[in-house]
């Protein structure tokens, strides 16, 4: 969640499948949901457009060949793809992009993702005592209605951004993920280590049954991504969910924090949080951000 080259990786390089990694970095409900992909198409996003010295702009178009790669589901013909300003066709398999993405897309047309989903399937299946008490129920529904609910999402994430027929407020769309990675520039690491009094201080007011391993995460997340501009900072909790290989942190973990540690509000219809550690913040040094840019 900090270094995000490394959770680039995540999204782009298959997990090792056994018993503790089979997921990677996912969760079930995040797969069975559809929920958490506007952070991992941004990072992927951003990882492509910002190459070789690129400010982006001239990479826009492929990287949104990147993002159809990595979400593409065979199934169709693989022909020409269509043009994605004018044509209004709105096709998921993107295998033609095989020989620009090979990481990404088989020239059959399964992208990065539903080989992901499959393989976490197959690994279930062949090893069902390896596996927690019904997780073999979810790989099923995966197994099952996964690639049809993904057909579905990817065919919405192609509709242009003021289509009239455009239903619902929050529709996640790849125009929008490509504004936000142009936004946001190139992929870091912005990791850092903290002062013992802040760890100290920290670990005093995590309350019993969150690991402080959490609290940490969460306030250097908050303290890298927070803007001069503003006190509240996006709270990913399917990702970092995700992070931990577990449901806990948005089922348990945030609300124990939350009154304690932090500060978390639904605003412009999304949770984000901020810290309560004020003083504490006011006496870091900020300037480990110019180190951010370690890759």
């Amino acid at each position: 969640m900090l270094n995000e080259w490394e959770e680039f990786s995540a999204y782009t390089v298959f997990p090792e499948y056994k018993k503790d990694s089979y997921l990677g970095q996912f969760t079930l409900p995040m797969l069975l949901n559809i929920m958490g992909f506007q952070r991992i198409l941004t990072i992927l996003a951003r990882g492509y457009l910002f190459r070789d010295g690129s400010d982006g702009y001239d990479r826009i178009n492929i990287a949104r060949r990147a993002l159809l790669a990595w979400c593409s589901l065979s199934g169709e013909k693989t022909k020409k793809a269509p043009d994605q300003e004018t044509d209004p066709r709105l096709k998921v398999n993107y295998g033609e992009y095989s020989e620009e993405f090979p990481e990404l897309v088989t020239p059959e047309g399964d992208g990065w993702l539903i080989r992901h989903v499959e393989n976490i399937i197959a690994f279930v299946e062949a090893n069902p005592t390896a596996v927690r008490k019904g997780v073999a129920e979810k790989v099923q529904a995966l197994k099952t209605g996964f690639r049809k609910q993904w057909a579905n999402k990817l065919r919405q994430m192609q509709v242009p951004s003021f289509a009239s027929n455009t239903k619902g407020a929050w529709v996640l769309r790849f125009d929008d993920i490509l504004a936000e990675a142009l936004e946001l520039g190139p992929l870091q690491n912005r990791d850092f280590d903290l002062p013992e009094e802040t760890i100290q201080h920290i670990t005093e007011l995590t309350p019993k049954g969150v690991p402080v391993e959490a609290s940490i995460l969460l306030y250097k997340y908050y303290v890298a991504n927070k803007g001069d501009d503003r006190e509240y900072v996006l709270l990913p909790q399917q990702n970092l969910n995700a992070y931990f290989g577990n449901t806990n942190f948005s089922q348990k973990w945030v609300g124990g924090l939350s009154g304690k540690l932090i500060e978390k509000k639904v605003l412009d219809g999304v949770s984000k949080y901020r810290l309560y550690l004020v003083s504490v913040l006011s006496r870091i040094n900020l300037s480990f951000l110019t180190l951010s840019d370690r890759q």
